[in-house]
C-alpha cells in the first residue's frame, strides 16, 4: 500500500507570527508521528511572509528533537542557494544527532524571487546549471574519504543521510533516474508534467548502491473535514495564497472565505484549476475516493501530503481523517 508522509511549510496565518507557527509545526509533527505517517518534511522558501521554514535545517532539528520515531527531512533544500559542503555538514550533524531518521530532498529552484536569490548567493554564476555536479559533490561528502581528498565534511562523512531528488518538471526525473536515487515530484503545485516525469523516472532508472529499484513520491494537497462543504471552505485559504503569490502579492495565510473560487475572475479560476488539479478536498468519503483514484492512476510508492489550513486544530483534524481513510484502504487492499 502506498505510504503517507507530511510536507509542512510552517504556514504563518494572518494575525499570527513565526513563533506560533514553529510551535504548531512541532505539534503537528508529533500528531503525525502518533498517526503513523512515515516522514515529516519541511521546505526551504525565502522572503515569504507566510512561510516560517526558511532556515530549514534548524527547523528540522527542532522537529527531530521533539519527536521519537518519525523520519524528518527537507522537502527540500534548494541546493543552488548553498555550497554542497555546508549542506553536508548541516545534515551530517542532524544525522549524528538523530541517527537513521534524517532525509535530504534536493531541488534546483531558488525557492524565492531572483532579488532574494542574489541576496542569498551574492552572485548567480553557480546556479541551476551546476545542480547535477553539486548533487554528486554533496553525496561524496557523505561517503568514505578518499586518499587524495583534502576537503571533508565533519560531521557528514559516513553519515546515513537519505538523499532524494525533487522536481516539478522532467529534469529532476532524468537526474534521479541516472543517479539511481528516489524521486519526489511536486504534483501539489505543478502537476502539468507529472505523468511524463513518472514515465521518464521509471523507464530510465538505473539501479545504484543507494536504490535497487525506482522509489516514487508525489506531492498532494489534501484538505479533509467532516463534510465536503467544510473542506471546501478550509481549502479557500490555499486558493487565496496561490492567487496572491501568482499576482506578486505573497503574504500570510488568509482565513477561509465563503464562495472564494466562484467569485474569482476566469483567469484566476483557470490558474487554480491547473495548479491544484491533483488536490483532494472533502469529507471522509470524498477523500477516500480521491485518494484511491490518485494511487490507482499513478502507482506512487509514497504520497507527501500537504495541507495549508488556516486553523491549526482543523489542520490536525484533516491529517487524522486522511490517516483513517488510508488505514481503511490498506485493510481493503
Amino acid at each position: 500500500m502506498t505510504e503517507l508522509s507530511v510536507l509542512d511549510l510552517s504556514p504563518v496565518p494572518e494575525g499570527s507570527g513565526v513563533s506560533q507557527s514553529l510551535a504548531n509545526t512541532l505539534d503537528l509533527a508529533r500528531h503525525a508521528e502518533a498517526l503513523e505517517y512515515k516522514r515529516y518534511w519541511l521546505a526551504e522558501h525565502h522572503n515569504m511572509p507566510g512561510i516560517a521554514s526558511a532556515a530549514t535545517a534548524v527547523v528540522i532539528g527542532h522537529v527531530a528533537a521533539g519527536t521519537k520515531t518519525i523520519r524528518v527531512g527537507a522537502g527540500g533544500i534548494m541546493l543552488p542557494n548553498h555550497a554542497p559542503l555546508v549542506i553536508a555538514e548541516q545534515f551530517g550533524t542532524l544525522s549524528a544527532l538523530f541517527p537513521g531518521r534524517i532525509d535530504l530532498g534536493l531541488g534546483r529552484a531558488p525557492g524565492t524571487d531572483m532579488a532574494t536569490a542574489r541576496a542569498l548567493r551574492r552572485n548567480l554564476e553557480a546556479g541551476v546549471d551546476g545542480f547535477p555536479n553539486d548533487v554528486v559533490e554533496l553525496m561524496a561528502y557523505f561517503g568514505p574519504a578518499q586518499p587524495t581528498q583534502h576537503v571533508r565534511a565533519v560531521p557528514g562523512e559516513g553519515e546515513d543521510v537519505k538523499v532524494w531528488i525533487l522536481g516539478s518538471s522532467t529534469y529532476g526525473a532524468q537526474l534521479a533516474a541516472i543517479l539511481g536515487l528516489p524521486y519526489a515530484f511536486a504534483s501539489h503545485f505543478a502537476p502539468a508534467e507529472m505523468e511524463s516525469a513518472i514515465n521518464i523516472y521509471r523507464t530510465q532508472f538505473q539501479p545504484s548502491e543507494h536504490l535497487a529499484k525506482p522509489r516514487l513520491m508525489l506531492g498532494l494537497n489534501v484538505v479533509a473535514a467532516e463534510t465536503d462543504a467544510e473542506a471546501k471552505l478550509l481549502f479557500s485559504s490555499l486558493q487565496q495564497a496561490f492567487v496572491n503569490l501568482r499576482s506578486g502579492r505573497p503574504g500570510k495565510l488568509p482565513p477561509p472565505v465563503e464562495n472564494y473560487f466562484e467569485d474569482l475572475d476566469g483567469m484566476a479560476r483557470a490558474m487554480l484549476l491547473q495548479a491544484l488539479s491533483c488536490a483532494i478536498v472533502g469529507g471522509p468519503e470524498t477523500v477516500r475516493r480521491g485518494l484511491e483514484a490518485f494511487i490507482r492512476r499513478t502507482g506512487a510508492d509514497e504520497l507527501m501530503v500537504t495541507a495549508q489550513i488556516f486553523d491549526h486544530a482543523a489542520r490536525k483534524r484533516s491529517f487524522e481523517i486522511l490517516a483513517s481513510v488510508h488505514q481503511e484502504l490498506a485493510k481493503a487492499a
